[in-house]
């Protein structure tokens, strides 16, 4: 059998194209007018099984679960809980317990389900299938269809298993999904190249495609993991995804933060025990207390808040996103890689040129949608001034077979994309296909083939006149034309020449041409035959079909070249259509096209430049998407790769985001990708990138604003252990500061508005360290701030004759005080903060600092919290005090930025945040 056989040269399946169709029937022992009998049904079941995709392996809920404590940050935090529990500390034991289990509980449920990818595809076999068995027909389920079953298809059925056509009568069947190609394919039983791509094979019939027109018959040679969408089911199943860059340098952030608080917390705890008068059951807990407090433990209930914020914005502009650090990641993509079909286009054919034998005529509107005019030359002309037009459409309306129907506000063919784009085409002449139906009924036909190439239809109107239209390829219908319609009614001997000429200059702009001409008739013709349409006809005129791109994908494409971001096309379509689309659309490289037989031949370090330099890929399978996405990534790219097929899904899921469409989109497509376009608008991808940038900048600024927090507590503890003097504040103190003001407070930045350059900065470097050297500085610095407001204040306090309690719970509210102020100052890094503008924060800043004082008053003054923080109430003279510190560290920061700006040069670009990165068409921070 050659079911499991290795494909020799082709690019993707065994090659069942290349040979004559008795050969399949002889390899699995069927018969073409009986098929297989009992015995072979069962021998072939016992053999290759059912025809369904093998069940993947998966986690269980209390794996992924778990899987959430697998963090540096969290070990650290479940070391200090045990050591807690067995030192009797059950207090900050259950709050440090409570911090880990609010982590974990929020990274399970946005986990994301991209497996499901396989899941969806099985969806897509054929729930029922027609088969030839034993001489009779039958309809079983599809997943009973074995190798050497006869299968029947006919208009509307999807197709139940890899076939090699034995029949095809006006067959065409709608490939998109698997190939990326938007028109219906002309499928015959001849043997093709052996070398031929996917989309060339006309002999076969892929499992899960659907059939547009016309009827076959075919043997099943591959069922179920061994069909083309098996095939692909096993590249997802194989592919590993990558992480986004903030979840890789967010696990760099915390293999430095947790190497870096070990080390000191070892070295401070050796040197307590050398040099101190600590006993160390009191040092170990100090040093306990120091690594909670080095540790922002709010950092990931803000990493999940601000990506969910922004998660919350893209909802509002129809996009899922399906993973969280998802809608981060956008914000550092450099490349997209962009389906064509259904993507940057409508998947919807269109006439978009005419050409008749004195003019030619453009066509605007796009899609099934019967909305669009004609010009000549840049100007609008009404078509019924134009009487030739009107009999092109009426021809093109009246031989065809096809359907347009509307639901909601949308329209849809019914039959083949092609003919659907003719009958528009019609209602845009101002005919209406029911009446022209009603009223010149059609008598007889000869349908469309591969092998002759034409479709012929015969009509009789209620005045007694006859007419044939036939429609078909140029270089067929030009040879079974001797005349041509004039533009006043007239007809003229054929200029070949011209027609060709016209036909070759449609055809260079990517577009599909279709011949229209037509036959007049005696009345009593009933009978439509070859020989009636062999020579004679009249040539009426040319159309140019392509499925035009969108338009708010042209300027979203401009849109994303101004932010840095180059795009670039794969398809499984002609390079032909995909260079003028490319064009259309304004890619930086629309010339240079490098075809799916060209990636073969290529090893990965060549096509590492090729897949640089080159914009449009051309005819590629779902191995050569997978590969250039791979080659992308290696080159240091950060891809986002955009689709609507399954032959996209696993590159959808290779890509560092996967974007789906929503509407068209297969529903392997959807599953293995991580956002989802609602209303598949290319456009909404530029504002999704926006949404991203806006993300990682107010992230930054939560870091920038939480780590000198954590940064003033610790050093705090360090110097009071070096000192051997009384902790200015206490562990669990700590953990309230860090899980209740600060996460408040840094909440507030998730809600920064984006930056005003945001879309004309390129790309961050996906190896950009998030502790910049900026970061570093400004960390340091603040910390240094901070920590000496704490320790000042609760030397002061003791000075002035307070109770360690008292001086302790001044020090916690100074702390809190200074993150207020402190967070006024986070919000312009660069520009000053005393300003209108700026003390009146926003929304979001004035609800924290309110939920703030309200639970920081709480804190100090209600006689339960004593039990818990060990606080004490203060006067109206200390809490000026405490408020005292919060100015002057403003006023601090705030020099510091002027002596900065000078220091550079006078900079200034209002509010945004740059952490380091070049700034463009400034200078660097």
């Amino acid at each position: 059998m050659r079911q499991h056989m290795e494909t020799r040269d082709a690019p993707s399946g065994p090659s069942w194209h290349d040979i004559p169709f008795h050969e399949a029937l002889t390899a699995f022992d069927s018969n073409r007018g009986v098929g297989l009998d009992l015995r072979g049904i069962e021998a072939q079941r016992a053999r290759f099984g059912p025809n369904r995709l093998p069940e993947p392996k998966r986690d269980g809920p209390v794996l992924r679960f778990l899987r959430q404590f697998h963090n540096l940050l969290i070990y650290v935090l479940l070391a200090a809980a045990f050591t807690t529990a067995v030192l009797g500390h059950w207090v900050d034991t259950g709050v440090i317990i409570a911090v880990i289990l609010v982590n974990a509980i929020i990274g399970f449920i946005q986990e994301g389900k991209a497996e499901e990818a396989l899941n969806a595809i099985r969806d897509m076999l054929a729930p029922k299938a027609t088969v030839l068995r034993d001489g009779r027909r039958a309809i079983i389920p599809g997943e009973d269809v074995v190798p050497g079953d006869i299968v029947i298809l006919e208009a509307g059925d999807r197709v139940a298993a890899d076939l090699r056509l034995l029949e095809a009568r006006g067959l065409k069947i709608q490939e998109a999904a698997l190939t990326g190609e938007s028109v219906a394919v002309d499928k015959t039983i001849d043997p093709v190249d052996a070398l031929a791509p996917l989309g060339d094979r006309q002999c076969l019939a892929y499992s899960g495609t659907m059939v547009a027109a016309g009827h076959g018959k075919g043997v099943a040679v591959a069922t179920g993991g061994a069909t083309e969408i098996g095939r692909v089911s096993g590249l997802i199943s194989h592919v590993q995804t990558t992480d986004t860059p903030l979840i890789r340098q967010m696990a760099v952030l915390a293999k430095w933060l947790t190497a870096f608080i070990l080390a000191v917390s070892a070295a401070i705890l050796a040197l307590g025990l050398t040099l101190g008068d600590y006993g160390f059951r009191e040092l170990f807990m100090a040093v306990v207390g120091l690594s909670v407090a080095a540790i922002p433990e709010g950092l990931p209930a803000i990493l999940t808040v601000t990506l969910a914020i922004g998660v919350q914005g893209m909802a509002q502009r129809n996009a899922i996103v399906r993973r969280l650090p998802a809608i981060e990641a956008l914000g550092s993509v450099s490349v997209v890689c962009s389906d064509k079909t259904g993507t940057l286009t409508k998947n919807e054919m269109s006439v978009t040129s005419i050409a008749t034998a004195a003019r030619r005529f453009e066509v605007s509107g796009t899609g099934y949608t019967p909305e669009g005019g004609f010009s000549v030359d840049g100007h609008t002309i009404l078509p019924a001034n134009f009487p030739l037009l009107t009999e092109l459409a009426r021809g093109a309306l009246l031989c065809n077979e096809a359907d347009l129907v509307r639901s909601d506000e949308n329209w849809a063919v019914v039959g083949d994309p092609m003919e659907g784009a003719l009958l528009t085409l019609a209602y845009k002449a101002g005919l209406d296909p029911d009446f022209e139906r009603r009223t010149t009924p059609r008598t007889d036909a000869i349908p469309f083939d591969a092998q002759h190439r034409f479709m012929a239809s015969l009509h009789h109107n209620h005045e007694g006149q006859a007419a044939i239209y036939v429609k078909g390829a140029p270089e067929r219908l030009l040879d079974m034309c001797t005349h041509q319609h004039g533009e006043d009614g007239q007809v003229d001997p054929i200029d070949l020449i011209y027609w060709q000429n016209h036909a070759q200059i449609i055809a260079d702009e990517g577009k599909r041409v279709l011949a229209i001409a037509l036959k007049k008739t005696h009345a009593d013709q009933q009978a439509l035959l070859f020989d009636d349409v062999e020579s004679g006809l009249t040539l009426l005129g040319l159309v140019g079909l392509i499925d035009p791109p969108r338009e708010e994908a042209i300027a979203a494409v401009a849109e994303c070249q101004a932010a840095g971001i180059r795009v670039k096309m794969i398809t499984g379509d002609h390079a032909g259509t995909a260079q003028a689309i490319a064009r259309q659309l304004g890619l930086e490289n629309p010339q240079s096209v490098l075809h799916g037989a060209d990636i073969d031949t290529l090893d990965q370090t060549a096509l590492r430049g090729r897949a640089a330099s080159v914009d449009v890929f051309a005819r590629t399978s779902p191995e050569h998407k997978l590969r250039l996405v791979q080659a992308l990534q290696d080159s240091g790219a950060v891809v986002a790769m955009t689709g609507d097929g399954v032959n996209d899904a696993p590159a959808l899921k290779r890509a560092d985001i996967g974007i789906a469409m929503g509407r068209s989109g297969t529903e392997a497509a959807k599953e293995a990708a991580e956002i989802v376009l609602a209303d598949d608008n290319f456009a909404t991808i530029a504002a999704a990138v926006k949404a991203g940038r806006t993300v990682y900048d107010n992230l930054k600024k939560a870091i920038i604003f939480l780590l000198p927090v954590n940064g003033g507590e610790s050093l705090s503890l360090i110097i009071a252990i070096l000192l051997g003097v009384t902790l200015p504040i206490t562990p669990v103190q700590i953990l309230w500061v860090n899980m209740v003001s600060s996460v408040v407070l840094a909440m507030t930045l998730a809600f920064e508005p984006p930056e005003a350059n945001v879309m004309k900065r390129r790309p961050r470097r996906p190896d950009e360290a998030i502790l910049s050297g900026f970061v570093v500085w400004r960390v340091a610095f603040v910390s240094v701030l901070f920590c000496a407001g704490i320790f000042g204040q609760f030397a002061l306090a003791q000075m002035q004759g307070a109770s360690l309690e008292e001086a302790r719970t001044i020090a916690v509210n100074t702390l809190v005080v200074m993150e207020i102020f402190y967070l006024f100052s986070v919000r312009y890094l660069h520009n000053p903060s005393l300003t209108v503008k700026g003390a009146a924060g926003t929304k979001p800043v004035l609800i924290a600092i309110t939920i703030v004082t309200a639970l920081q008053f709480l804190f100090t003054y209600a006689p339960f919290m004593e039990t818990f923080f060990d606080t004490r109430p203060l006067s109206l003279i200390e809490g000026l005090q405490v408020v005292a510190v919060g100015v002057g560290l403003l006023l601090i920061l705030e020099l510091e930025k002027r002596l900065r700006r000078w220091a550079t040069g006078g900079s200034r670009d209002g509010h945004s945040v740059h952490f380091g990165q070049r700034r463009y068409g400034g200078t660097g921070d």
